[in-house]
This record gives structure tokens, sequence and C-alpha cells, in this order.
């Protein structure tokens, strides 16, 4: 039997013994018990793919000085073995600390009730990256067959909020990784997985890096996309389809040189155009012809 730590019952009298989650009563333990590291495993099913090493080490040279000042919460798996249902960056640092033992809440719970809670308690955190996010939700959806409604209403997100984390995991490897390293936000990420051409997506983010794009800019240029693709004249076969693609990154590759209002307009048949620039002033002009030549 776990050794009971006396001085955790004011913490753990903040959780109730009769907590309802998901229509059922799930058991937790008042007590805050000192719990061996070793018996302890992490959670195969945990979310957060990656911690900050310099972070892990301050988190570690504090608990050294003042202790784990929230309790993990554990479940047992076996006689005196257990396994972290939230918690594991302090379980961590507390083994980088050198401790022996750590204080935890001992809960009861099945494999998906587990998931579930470990899922939601790292939605929670400041620091988990959208792609972590979107990953976590989807893992929600599919192992505990929520629906983004229902998903919603259990991480305190609107359903929008939800369907758009779940986007991002439409988006080509190289741009979630970017996301992941936090060298594109998920405002810019947001407009990109609303485009379905992998070859302006992938462009417009090395745009994004490369020349410091604001949200606004890129939204901006994703609508003009946008908007030439919902034109009256619809692509009726795959080299329409190829053409209207060819638009899209001729207009953002324009964009990128002129500030001027483009706009494409196509003749009757489909077959030709014109491409118009806007002026306003002379000095655009002068500004136009500069761009030109470099």
């Amino acid at each position: 039997m776990p050794k009971k730590n006396a001085l955790g019952k004011g913490l753990g009298a903040l959780i109730s013994t009769d907590s309802t989650e998901h229509g059922k009563d799930i058991p937790v333990s008042v007590e805050n018990y000192e719990i061996e590291i070793s018996k302890i495993k992490a959670n195969p099913g945990q979310p957060r793919t990656s911690f900050d090493e310099t972070s892990l080490q301050e988190l570690a040279d504090s608990i050294k000085i003042h202790g784990i000042i929230q309790p993990l919460t554990l479940r047992e798996t076996g006689y005196e073995e257990y396994q972290i249902i939230s918690g594991e960056r302090r379980f961590r640092a507390a083994q980088a600390a050198g401790l022996t033992t750590v204080p935890a809440y001992i809960r009861t719970a099945n494999d998906q009730e587990t998931l579930e809670m470990a899922l939601i308690e790292n939605i929670h955190r400041k620091d988990l990256n959208a792609i972590e996010i979107a990953l976590s939700y989807n893992r929600l959806m599919t192992e505990c067959a929520l629906t983004q409604v229902t998903l919603g209403e259990r991480v305190g997100m609107p359903r929008s909020t939800v369907s758009n984390y779940l986007r991002l995991l439409t988006l080509d490897d190289e741009i979630q990784q970017a996301i992941k390293d936090g060298i594109i936000s998920m405002g810019h990420a947001k407009p990109l997985s609303g485009l379905t051409n992998p070859k302006i997506r992938k462009k417009l983010a090395k745009r994004i890096i490369e020349e410091g794009l604001s949200v606004r800019q890129i939204e901006e240029i994703t609508r003009k996309m946008t908007e030439k693709k919902d034109t009256k004249h619809k692509p009726e076969d795959s080299r329409q389809e190829e053409l209207s693609d060819r638009f899209c990154l001729l207009l953002e590759l324009l964009d990128a040189k002129f500030n001027n209002k483009i706009q494409f307009k196509r003749n009757k048949n489909g077959e030709g155009g014109s491409i118009v620039i806007n002026y306003a002033s002379e000095e655009e002009i002068e500004a136009f012809i500069k761009n030109l030549s470099i």
C-alpha cells in the first residue's frame, strides 16, 4: 500500500470524491500518496510528443528546492504498479532531480477514460503546439467516438475552433513541422489549410518564413485565390483545372511584387483573356517600373 502524504491532504481535498465525467462516476482518492518513482510508468497514449529539455531542467532545479507542488494523477494497473494519467512532465523532472518518490492522487479509470483525461489535460496546457492539439482532437474523436460538437463541449471550445484545428492535419508534412517549431502560427495555418493545391500551399508557407508575411497578408492572398476559383467559368476537365491552378500561382507571384489590385478577365469562350493591374497615381507607376526591373 502506498504511503499517505499527510501534508498533501489540503490539495487533495480540492478534488471531488464523486466527480462525474461523461455520465460516469470515476472515483478519485482524496488522499495524496507518496509513490515510488520506480513503480510508475508513462502513459503510452500520451498525446504530448516532445518536452523542451531546457524548461524540463528548470523545473527539475525548482523541484530540488521546493519539491513537487502539484501532485501527479495516476491509475493503478497492477499490484503497486501505476500509470500516469496527468503529470508526465513533473514525473520526468522529478527523475532528473533525483527524487525516489512523488506525491500523487490515485484515480480509478479504464483505458478509454485514461486516454480521454490525458488528452484533455494536455489540450488545456498553454505550451502545447497547434499540431499536438489537432492530433489530440483527432484521437479523441476516433478512439473515444466523439463528434466535433461533443468534443467541443468536452474541451470547452466552439465546434468551429475544433474544426480549424483538425484541418491543420490536412497540411503538408513540412508545413506541420513548421507549425510545431513555432515558425508558422495557427493564424497563418488556417488560411493555408483552405487551399487545395499543395504546390501553392508550400510556396506560400515558404514566403511566410522567408518574407515574414503577416496573418492579414496571407489571408488576403488566399482570399484572392479563392475568389478566382469561384468564377462562373468552372473547370470542366483536368486541363482547365490545371489552368485554374496556374492562374492562382500567377496571381500569387504578381502579388509578391505589386501591391496593386490585380484582376483576371477571361474571354466568354474560356480561351484567352487579360490581366488588369490597377493603379491610382504616377507614383504607383514608378513603383511598378521599379519592381519590374528587380
